[in-house]
Order: C-alpha cells, then structure tokens, then sequence
C-alpha cells in the first residue's frame, strides 16, 4: 500500500480551489491543515473539498506539530519569502504562486535556503504548460524560421478584480507580466541581459498605480524581446497569454494566444522586393510535452518530491523570470536601461 503524503495548505484564496482540485486529481496527497489568517477560508476550502484538515493562523506551530511533506503557498506575494523559508526549515517541499519573491535579494536567499535543505522549491508558472507554447518552442529550435531575431507580444486586458491587486505597486508587472515574459524566455530558451521598461496609470484606471507598461529586453543570445501591455484597456480584449510575433532570418509565427498559430518563410527569389512566402507546419504535440496548466506543472512538482524529475520552474531556474520583472521594475525607477544579473 502506497503510504500518502501530507501537505498542509498556505492561504485559502480564490486561487487556492484550482490547486487543492489538482491535489485531489492526482491522488496520494492527503490536505492535513490549512493556515489563512482568515479561518473562514480555510474552513471554506475544507468544507467544499469535502476534507477535515486543522485549520490555524500560525504556519510554523503547524508545520511543527504536523510535520508534512508538502508546503502550498498559494498566499498573497508579500507573505511570500516568510512562507517558503519556514516551509524549507520545517524540512517540507514547496509549491508557491508566483512570484517567487518580491525582490531578488529574496529569491537568491530562497534557492540557497532550498539547496542547503535539499527540498523542492518549484513556482507555478501555469502558462509553460499550454499545449500551443509547447509546439511554438519546438518550431522555434527547430530552425524553421532561421535563427530567432525577436519576440513581439501584445497584452491588453481590463479585469476588475478588486481585492489586493488593485493596491498593489508594479501590478501589472509584478503579478501578470512574468507569465509572458516566462513564457517568451521558454520560447527564445535563453536568459535577458538587460531590460528597458516604462509604466505608467492611464485616465480611468481602477488601480493603484502601475497598470499599464512596456519593456524591451535584450536577450544573452542577441533576440529582442518586446512587451506592451495594460489591465486597464477596455474592447478587443487580447488574450490572457498575449499576441504574439516571433521573428527569425526566415520566417516568422504569429500566435493570437488562443489556438490560432500560424508561421511563414520566405522563399528568395532575385529581383524581388518582397520575396514570396511559403506556409510551415506547426509541430503536433509530443508526447513528451509537458501541457496541463495547472495541473501539468503541480503533477510534476508532486512527482519530483517522489523522486521524479526536477520540474523546469523549480526556483534556481524560475529567478531568471522573476529577473527580468524585477529588471523591469528597476528601469522605471531609474528611467534607463538596466543590466539583468541573477
């Protein structure tokens, strides 16, 4: 009989359903406590997900008493770096939302803390798991469209959420950029060296601050990438993973974020202006691919505690997304174009 393991839940949000359904879905993981400063949250959750965990305000006292071999941090960003920390010490293995922390001071402490502990810290980075992405990367180091020049992609939106996110500072880079920028950094499969970046409050906003900006990174590899968005832009909504255009020598892709992709090459011929262009093929899913949203990627955090592989968004590689957020953050305060350094 395969022995369960025990997991105790941080933070009983909205977010917090899709995960403790993926928990469920995949079986051998019992939800032994859940902490939220709101216990009646916590007894929310427990009550709709038909469990009986202890529920409490204090994560250390749990994790003491109930020793668990899973930690899901699924709390607000600023709890974030306090979460993970006494989870590692505790001696568990931790799944967190994004971002992985608030700063990069942060996220270099918590892979040290996760390394000296020898546990998992993985972040959620759902959009990885998208089944178009997936074939996008594979067109792309396929060199079907030559080698990769720049990434262009479009993100605007007008979500009214209420709550923590229209109070918080960098909003929408802070909690929603990092999915594209995540995902344009799996596509190029490179790492940003520098970033140049604007943010600004446009007329009508329901935020704080912060809800629309643009960023210009320079890839290690040379590739560009480009990013303009909004929350704060109302009719002809994009998609929540953004529009996109990949650029290479040959050819390009355009992927309008939802199931529509589309990739051409140039065909050279002499004397001509514009050169004709040929359609290419977009790969099929393999089965290798690792697709599912959330359940994809908190499937493999599960297994990797069980000894499978280390996911691709454990923290030591997913600080290199956060880096180009924190990046970004750091180019509007100083008005310039900033060095990216791990």
């Amino acid at each position: 009989m395969t022995t369960h393991q025990k997991a105790v839940l941080a933070g009983a949000g909205a977010m917090s359903r899709k995960w403790l359904d993926a928990i469920r879905t995949i079986g051998g993981v019992d939800i032994v406590g859940i902490v939220d400063i709101y216990p009646a949250n916590a007894e929310k959750r427990a009550e709709e997900q038909g469990i009986a965990p202890e529920i409490g305000t204090d994560l250390k006292a749990m994790l003491a008493r109930l020793t668990p071999d899973i930690v899901l941090d699924v709390a607000i960003p600023a709890a974030r770096h306090e979460i993970v920390s006494t989870a590692l010490a505790a001696g568990a293995h931790v799944l967190s939302e994004k971002p992985m922390a608030e700063t990069m001071e942060q996220a270099r402490d918590l892979v040290a803390r996760a390394r000296a502990a020898d546990r998992l810290h993985v972040v959620v980075q759902n959009r990885r798991y998208l089944a178009q992405l997936r074939r996008i990367r594979r067109l792309v180091a396929s060199g079907a469209i030559g080698e990769l020049t720049a990434i262009h992609c479009d993100f605007f939106l007008d979500p009214h959420f209420g709550g923590f996110r229209e109070q918080m500072a960098h909003v929408l880079l802070l909690d929603m950029a990092i999915h594209t920028f995540d995902a344009a950094r799996f596509v190029a499969d490179d790492a940003a060296s520098s970033v140049y970046a604007e943010e600004w409050n446009p007329a009508g906003s329901w935020y704080r601050e912060g809800s629309s900006a643009l960023a210009s990174f320079r890839f290690a590899g040379g590739a560009v990438f480009t990013y303009r968005g909004s929350w704060c832009a109302p009719g002809l909504r994009t998609s929540w993973e953004s529009a996109w255009r990949i650029v290479g020598t040959a050819g390009s892709v355009v992927w309008d974020g939802a199931d529509d992709i589309r990739a051409e090459r140039s065909v050279p011929g002499a004397g001509q202006l514009l050169p004709a262009v040929e359609p290419v093929a977009i790969p099929v899913l393999d089965p290798a691919d690792r697709i599912g949203g959330h359940l994809g990627v908190i499937t493999d955090f599960i297994a990797a505690t069980r000894g499978g592989p280390v996911p691709e968004t454990v923290g030591h590689e997913n600080i290199k997304s956060l880096a180009m957020v924190l990046g970004a953050i750091d180019s509007v305060g100083q008005g310039g174009r900033v060095e990216i350094v791990i």
